[in-house]
This record gives C-alpha cells, sequence and structure tokens, in this order.
C-alpha cells in the first residue's frame, strides 16, 4: 500500500509518499518540503496572514497532486503549533479540507511527541533506557522521556527555533544582548523540565537518561556540519550521527560570530535555515547544560514517519508491531535486502558460514563482537548489487547500502558496511576507492579482514545449493584449514573458495586449504587440485 504523510509545520510543510509493507516497513518514494514560516506570522500577529493561508492552500494542493500521481490510497495530514495557536488555524485546516480533500487534524503537543518518540525509536538504537529524546520544530519543542518500547513522559514547550529567531533575535550576527535574551527564554521554560525530569529519574531511573536523542531539522544540519567538519564529506545520511558537546560547543561559537549570508556557506547547513540556526544551536548549548548530556544522538525519523507508523499500524495492528530495540539493525538490513529482490536462501547460507569461520579464528583477526556482527550483515547485502545489475555487482552494492538508509547505524558504520560488502565480492582495497578511503586507518584494517572472510564464504556457497553445511577452521603453521561438511558434491565450491582467497592470503598471511570431510580431494590457494 502507499500511504502520503503532509506534516503542516510552523516553519515548514513536508510531504513523503512511501511504499508501506504490513510489517511496518516502508520505502520512501516521494518527499517534498515547503519553507512557509507561518509561526513568523503567527509569533507577529497571533494569526496567519492572508499572504500565509494562500501560499499554504497552494503548497497542499501540489502536495495532493503529487501524492495522488506517486498513486497514494491513504493520505494523513496533521498539524501542529502554528495551526494550534493562530487564531484562524481551525479556519485554514477547514479551508485546506474544502479545496484539497485532505482532512489535517490539529493535534496537541502530547500527540505530536507519541507520534514523533514512535518514530524515533524505530529509527535510532537505543540500547537501554531512559531515554532523553528532543525535537525541535519550527513553533515548539517535544521534550519526552522513554525507552527502546514506549515513551513514558512527554511535555511541548513554545521554544521553537522559527518562533525564538522572530521573537528574540534582532541582530545579524546575533549580539550578546540576542544571546542573552534567547538564553533567559529558553532556561525560564527548560529549566523547570529538567527539574521535573530530574525527580522522576531519582523516583523510577536513577542514574538519569543513557542516551540523548534530537530530532528535526535544525538538528540535522547540526549534525551534518559537524560531519563535514569531522571527515571533510557529509554522509548520505545523519541518523544516528553522534557528536560530541566539545566539537559542538566550537560550531556553536562560529554560527553566532557569523551573519546569516556567511552561514549560508556553512557546508551542511540548508540555506533556508541560515537565519535560524542561531537559535536552535542556543537551544541545544543550554539543554546540554541544564539536563547533563554530553552527547547528543540525530534521528532523522520524526512526525511524518510516526504518522506513517501510525497508519500501518491501523490497517496492519498485529504484523506492524514496533520491532524490538535489538531487533532495529537487523530489520533494516534484511528490509534493504527485500527491496533489492535478494536470493535469501543464498543470503542467508553466506552469513552463516562466514559467522563459522569467524568464530573458528579468533587467533586468526582478532576482532570482537561489534565486527562480528558488521559481518553478518555484510554477508546478508553482499549481492543486492545484482538487483541493479551483475556486471560490477560488488561496486552496485556497496552503492545500494550507502543510500539505504538503514535505521540504527551510524554513518561510519554504514560506509564500513559497504566496504566489507564491496571486497567481500571482488577487487582489492585502495584509498582511492569510496567509501573505503575516507574510513579510519584502524576501522580500513578491520573492513579488509572481514571482507577476506566474506569473500570466501560466499565461494562455500558458489553454487547456491548449500550443500555445504558446515565449516571449521584449522591454523596450522603457515595454512589456514578449512574442513568442510557437505550434503552432496561440493567441488564447484571447493574450486572457488581457492579462486577467491587471495585477499584472504594477503591479509592474514596463511595459504587457505579446503578440506572435505568424507571426500578424498583437497583444495589449496592457489588453484591446485590433487588427491589427498
Amino acid at each position: 500500500m502507499r500511504i502520503a504523510a503532509i506534516d503542516l509545520g510552523t516553519n515548514s510543510f513536508h510531504l513523503l509518499v512511501v511504499d508501506a509493507g504490513p510489517d511496518g516497513s516502508f520505502v520512501p518514494l516521494v518527499r517534498e518540503k515547503e519553507m512557509l514560516r507561518l509561526g513568523d506570522d503567527v509569533a507577529r500577529e497571533g494569526r496567519i496572514s492572508r499572504d500565509g493561508v494562500r501560499r499554504a492552500l497552494a503548497t497542499v494542493r501540489r502536495f495532493r497532486a503529487l501524492a495522488d500521481g506517486a498513486g497514494a490510497t491513504r493520505i494523513v495530514a496533521c498539524a501542529t503549533s502554528a495551526f494550534r495557536e493562530a487564531g484562524n488555524g481551525p479556519r485554514l485546516a477547514a479551508e485546506l479540507a474544502a479545496e484539497t480533500g485532505i482532512e489535517a487534524r490539529i493535534i496537541d503537543g502530547e500527540t505530536e511527541a507519541g507520534l514523533i518518540y514512535s518514530a524515533v525509536r524505530a529509527s535510532v538504537l537505543m540500547e537501554k533506557g531512559p531515554v532523553l529524546a528532543l525535537d525541535l520544530g519550527g513553533g515548539s519543542l517535544e521534550v519526552m522521556v522513554g525507552d527502546g518500547c514506549a515513551l513514558w513522559w512527554a511535555k511541548s514547550l513554545p521554544l521553537g527555533v522559527a518562533r525564538l529567531t522572530t521573537e528574540l533575535v534582532h541582530n545579524d550576527a546575533p549580539t550578546r544582548g540576542d544571546q542573552r535574551r534567547l538564553r533567559a527564554r529558553i532556561v525560564d521554560l527548560l529549566e523547570p523540565v529538567a527539574g521535573e525530569i530530574a525527580d522522576q529519574f531519582d523516583s523510577g531511573a536513577p542514574g538519569g537518561p543513557s542516551l540523548a536523542v534530537g530530532s528535526g531539522g535544525t538538528f540535522c544540519d547540526l549534525a551534518r556540519m559537524l560531519a563535514y567538519r569531522r571527515s571533510g564529506g557529509i554522509p548520505v545520511s545523519v541518523n544516528q550521527f553522534t557528536f560530541s558537546r566539545l566539537e559542538f560547543l566550537d560550531l556553536h561559537e562560529q554560527l553566532f560570530a557569523s551573519t546569516a549570508s556567511e552561514r549560508r556557506r556553512f557546508p551542511g547547513l540548508e540555506l533556508r535555515r541560515a537565519d535560524l540556526v542561531p537559535a536552535g544551536a542556543m537551544l541545544l548549548a543550554t539543554a546540554m547544560e541544564l539536563f547533563g548530556f554530553d552527547e547528543l544522538t540525530v534521528s532523522e525519523w520524526a512526525l511524518r514517519e510516526g504518522m506513517v507508523l501510525q497508519a500501518i499500524r491501523a490497517l496492519h495492528p498485529v504484523d506492524a508491531a514496533p520491532v524490538a530495540d535489538g531487533d532495529i539493525r537487523r530489520a533494516s538490513i534484511e528490509a534493504l535486502g527485500r527491496r533489492c529482490h535478494w536470493d535469501e536462501a543464498h543470503a542467508r547460507q553466506v552469513a552463516r558460514l562466514a559467522l563459522q569461520i569467524f568464530d573458528g579464528g579468533p587467533r586468526l583477526h582478532r576482532l570482537g563482537p561489534d565486527d562480528r556482527e558488521l559481518l553478518e550483515y555484510a554477508a546478508l547485502l553482499h549481492d543486492i548489487g545484482e538487483h541493479v545489475s551483475v556486471l560490477a555487482q560488488h561496486k552496485h552494492t556497496s552503492y545500494l547500502i550507502q543510500h539505504g538508509r538503514l535505521r540504527g547505524f551510524a554513518p561510519e558504520e554504514v560506509l564500513a558496511l559497504a566496504a566489507v560488502a564491496r571486497y567481500g565480492g571482488r577487487g582489492f582495497p585502495k584509498l582511492s576507492h569510496k567509501p573505503f578511503g575516507s574510513l579510519t586507518p584502524k576501522r580500513r584494517d578491520r573492513v579488509v579482514k572481514l571482507a577476506a572472510i566474506l569473500r570466501v564464504a560466499a565461494a562455500l556457497d558458489r553454487s547456491r545449493s548449500q550443500v555445504v553445511e558446515g565449516v571449521g577452521v584449522e591454523l596450522s603453521g603457515g595454512r589456514l584449514r578449512l574442513r568442510t561438511r557437505c550434503n552432496g558434491n561440493c567441488e564447484v565450491e571447493q574450486w572457488a573458495a581457492s579462486r577467491q582467497a587471495a585477499l584472504l592470503d594477503r591479509v592474514f598471511g596463511r595459504r587457505l586449504e579446503v578440506v572435505t570431510l568424507g571426500q578424498d580431494t583437497v583444495v589449496t590457494s592457489p588453484t591446485q587440485l590433487w588427491s589427498a
């Protein structure tokens, strides 16, 4: 089914059209955004101006046409802070329904927080609770506390970036007076909330939040700017990107020292948010101080994704139950595999064999549990590039992983995953190759080891018949011996493994030898076949 979600926000209107499955997964088909700044009118006059009404109607008409053109069978729309507070907000919602047929719900802050949090916990890995989530919009800030299973507590505050900028920032670049006014307003409204949350933690969850998550366009832009400063490039997705208070405060100072025209040249910052980002930076800096967290993890999913998830659950209440916290990454990997029409039986066989080789050779690779997990996921996706073309499928696989919008993975993990899958197919790693060249030296070393294991594991199902039932590992002198158990003739797998051993030989300095139990042949790299 195809669902269109329209988020009528204070600063921007957003359209998201997705192809949704009954399991709660979905693939974005259309994304559109129009920055209307309706909150500016509401902050100044208490109502949406006639020009704002005209632009809102035109935007929703266009969104309706795009949704219909994409084949959406269900359209859901929610209006937030500007509509809640504008004297003519309900009238505008009625006009939208009359002219476009789209009935927008004007939702309260509690409902908005619930939708946002359902999206955040489906997007960001929450290993344990409690979690503090902050969604910063144009008109309001939603403060939420929960864990990977549920939202516990939420409050909506009138601290959106458009509202703060319109009411309190009078100069470009912001003066010290502007900064004092911003901080005073933020502290005045946020300090009691921080105290209320601290009291709740003292009574029910000692130790305070274990993770702070930020969602909304401003936080995503801050993450993109910091990612560029960190690596010289902007990742395809900043979902699960984590930055420290120390690196953020350096950017914070530069944002306040620059004019809007200068900020527009900051890599990673959306041009239309150049005048709003200082207020967002002040809010984050103050929140870090008041709530006492030193790192923020970014979620790219927020209200509109929450609306999509709610719509799916309404149609499939059992199948679309929220994914358990620990399964976000695996569910995302498997969803990408299905979208690329993977050969699931082959993928799972390669993953199983890769893990057996990994588990049998800790003295060989000296890698840990995180690397094991990465190897499994790379194995599951190692040949999805066939969906594009068999020719250069390893490069297509890498591209699809990088652009697959995987949930629960930090950007650098996505790059590592893409590199393992690429070199698990063919070729030798080079610093000129992206994403491999953008990884740290330590991570590059781990990637090459995992790719070498994956390449041999994939070869052990070369016929795609799952003939190899299992594999054991022996280290002897300068040899790595794999003892395979087969349920049929596995000569093709033996031959393929020997052909694909060059990377493993180079990385580990050991010559690969494949022995099949119960058969009288041994294959050694390079391709030599003889009687045992």
